[in-house]
């Protein structure tokens, strides 16, 4: 079990989708992507396995939801800096968004 405590760990922002292109050297099929943080974190790069729900213009502008304090992953040539969230489902990932317009930034809680 985790305590509240190990939760607050967990270091998640609403950022905003602003760059999305394809990322063909990926084993699977994925997209990298550019995510806007707010003005305490930044932009960012990640990538995502979501090409099969997701078309990449649809992507831009799209607010998620990312986990900011995980280590960097470089996947091939490309560092992964931030974890966009989503749930697996039997189509592909569908991302967590926020129901509302919210600041980049905010921090989940």
């Amino acid at each position: 079990m985790l305590s509240y405590d190990d939760f607050l760990k967990v270091d998640m922002r609403i950022g905003k989708i602003i760059e999305a292109s394809d990322f063909p050297e990926a084993k699977k099929p994925t997209y990298k992507l550019k995510v806007d943080l707010g003005p305490e974190i930044g932009i960012k790069a990640s990538s995502s396995q979501l090409t099969h729900l997701y078309q990449k213009e649809e992507l831009i502008g799209k607010y998620v939801v990312c986990v900011v304090n995980f280590s960097p992953k470089k996947i091939v040539d490309f560092l992964s800096e931030v974890l966009t969230l989503g749930v697996w489902t039997d189509s592909g990932v569908v991302y967590l968004q926020p129901e509302k317009g919210v600041k980049l930034g905010l921090r989940v809680s």
